[in-house]
C-alpha cells in the first residue's frame, strides 16, 4: 500500500487540493494527516470538513497544537500572529468540525510506523524534533521502526542503526529512500499549509508499505491565491507573506 502522508495543512484549501491530487496520481491508496489541519490559513472549515470526510473512508489524522488552540484557546507560548489566527479560527469553526478536531488522537500506530503531529516521547506537550538529540530521544520513546511526523515546517529525515546516533539526512524532492535493514527512522514530510524553507511549494511524502520506500515531493500550487485569502480574511500580513516567501 501506498500512503501519503500531509502534515501541517494549516487551513490552505489550495495546498491542501494540489497535494491530494498528486497523491493521486502517485498512486496513494490511503492518506494520513499528521496534525494542525487549521492555523494561520484562510480555509479551515473546508480542510477540516475535506479531512473529516477522507477519515470516514478509512484514512487517518492525528491530532497537532494549532488543533488544539483553535478549540481550547492559543498557547502563551505562541507567537502574536499564531494567536490572532488561533482566535479567528475559533470563531469559524461549526459544532461537528469541532467535534472531529476534538476527537482526533495525538498518535496512532499502524504496523512498523508510528503516525505523531510533535514526537513519540511527549506527543502532547508539542516539542519539536529540530536535531539529532530530539530525533533519537522520540525514536527511542517507541518501539515502531519508523516515525512519522510534523509541527516543524521543513523537510527532514533521521536515521538510527542500533545503539548508534540518530543521523539526520536533506531529503531530495522525488528521490526514494529506501527503509530497510534494521535502522530506525524518522520523517518529517515538511508543510503542506506553510513550508518555511524558502520554497513555497507545499511539502508532502508518500510511503510504499509493502516496498518499504519513502519518497519526499514538493508540489507546486497557487500560493498567490492562498494569500490574498489570507490578507482579505483579515489575518497578520506575516502570514500572507510567508505563503509567498516559503518561509
Amino acid at each position: 500500500m501506498r500512503i501519503a502522508l500531509l502534515a501541517d495543512l494549516h487551513a490552505n484549501r489550495e495546498a491542501v487540493e494540489a497535494c491530494l491530487a498528486h497523491a493521486a496520481q502517485a498512486g496513494a491508496q490511503r492518506c494520513v494527516f499528521l496534525g494542525d489541519l487549521v492555523g494561520y490559513g484562510a480555509d479551515p472549515g473546508w480542510v477540516v470538513d475535506a479531512v473529516m470526510e477522507r477519515v470516514g473512508r478509512g484514512d487517518a489524522a492525528v491530532f497537532g497544537n494549532h488543533d488544539e488552540a483553535a478549540l481550547l484557546g492559543p498557547s502563551e507560548r505562541m507567537s502574536g500572529d499564531a494567536r490572532a489566527s488561533a482566535e479567528w479560527t475559533a470563531a469559524q469553526l461549526t459544532g461537528p468540525q469541532r467535534a472531529f478536531l476534538a476527537g482526533l488522537p495525538l498518535s496512532v500506530e499502524d504496523g512498523p510506523c508510528l503516525y505523531v503531529h510533535a514526537n513519540a516521547w511527549d506527543p502532547g506537550r508539542w516539542a519539536y524534533v529540530r536535531g539529532t538529540a530530539e530525533a533519537r530521544r522520540s525514536l527511542e520513546a517507541t518501539e515502531r521502526r519508523i516515525t512519522l511526523c510534523g509541527h516543524v515546517h521543513q523537510p527532514a529525515l533521521y536515521q538510527q542503526a542500533p545503539g548508534g546516533p540518530a543521523i539526520r539526512f536533506e531529503p531530495t524532492s522525488g528521490a526514494p529512500v529506501p527503509l530497510g535493514g534494521r535502522r530506525r527512522w524518522l520523517a518529517i514530510p515538511g508543510s503542506v499549509g506553510q513550508p518555511r524553507d524558502g520554497n513555497p511549494a507545499a511539502c508532502c511524502a508518500v510511503l510504499d508499505a509493502a516496498a518499504g520506500v519513502l519518497t519526499f515531493h514538493r508540489v507546486p500550487y497557487d500560493h498567490e491565491t492562498a494569500a490574498d485569502k489570507v490578507r482579505r480574511a483579515g489575518l497578520p500580513p506575516r502570514l500572507a507573506a510567508r505563503l509567498r516567501e516559503g518561509g
